[in-house]
């Protein structure tokens, strides 16, 4: 190698130093706005939680007129609300009822969703199109135009007073928004894997319940939730069609504590409080499938 080549690179410049400090990619966020993305957060979530933990609170006053001075709760907090209502209220009753209607809407609900979402979405009968928007125009009906009519419907039946009367109005409210849901979250499943199904011999049926199901499984959980809340917090038709107060719903039994003159807002806030764990157990039992499906339903058509 010649002297002049080494004194050429010799003399080239040295590569530029790179800047101290990790540069941020586009649209990643800054110190700043990480800060006030966790501030908002923050408050949001003490926004949602402040009326449970005051309700929580309510609940611990020994006397009905606590709420008036909820300052003097924190001097004799007790849980003899929650003692009155378990030992001396049919509060037994109304759980086994709820937990009836509410897992028979659920169950029943999903079914009828799932099979209706699919078909929608995989099949192109005349009218499929149609037939979803039907469906979302029942949710237009107001529940006090609705409660005469289908009352003298399932009375015909011999339905009234009964947990299947319940649970098919409740499908009625459920049903069409899971459907959608539903619909939503199938499209996103490849159809190649109903060819595939088909190719092995399956049936029609048998791909649904053996392939697309187990697929859409965070969709389920999402619709099955949605019908679980929707059925427990019902209280038009439950309070119209429920007759025998042993089959009274929870929403039903709370109105037991509020007469024409009096109001036992201490027992309804512990009431309230108790009806919110079977709720919460239920959302603990699926949230790990929520999220994903509350998001994959809207990536595709």
């Amino acid at each position: 190698m010649s002297t002049t080549t080494l004194e050429k690179r010799a003399d080239a410049p040295a590569p530029a130093a790179k800047p101290a400090g990790r540069s941020r990619r586009p649209g990643e966020r800054g110190p700043l706005g990480t800060v006030l993305l966790h501030a908002a957060l923050m408050v949001a979530s003490l926004v949602a939680l402040a009326p449970v933990a005051w309700l929580v609170y309510l609940s611990l006053g020994p006397d009905k007129n606590d709420y008036l001075h909820p300052g003097g709760i924190a001097g004799k907090m007790s849980f003899v609300n929650y003692g009155f209502v378990l030992q001396h209220t049919e509060f037994l009753s109304w759980f086994k009822s709820t937990m009836i209607v509410a897992l028979g809407t659920t169950v029943v609900g999903v079914l009828l969703a799932a099979t209706t979402g699919y078909a929608v979405s995989r099949m192109r009968f005349p009218g499929h199109k149609q037939l979803m928007w039907v469906l979302l125009l029942t949710q237009a009906f107001p529940i006090a135009v609705l409660i005469v009519p289908m009352y003298q419907i399932f009375s015909d039946l011999g339905l009234i007073d009964s947990y299947w009367a319940l649970i098919l109005v409740n499908c009625t409210t459920a049903v069409p928004y899971s459907a959608w849901l539903l619909k939503g979250y199938f499209d996103t499943i490849p159809i190649e894997i109903d060819e595939a199904g088909r190719v092995d011999g399956l049936t029609p049926f048998g791909t649904f319940f053996r392939l697309i199901l187990p697929l859409a499984r965070p969709g389920l959980a999402v619709a099955a939730f949605y019908n679980f809340i929707t059925a427990v917090a019902e209280v038009a038709f439950a309070t119209t069609f429920m007759l025998d107060d042993s089959k009274y719903t929870f929403s039903v039994g709370l109105q037991t504590f509020v007469s024409e003159h009096d109001a036992e807002w201490n027992y309804m806030a512990a009431t309230a409080v108790l009806i919110a764990i079977p709720v919460s157990l239920f959302f603990y039992l699926v949230q790990k499938n929520l999220v994903t499906g509350l998001t994959s339903g809207g990536t595709k058509g």
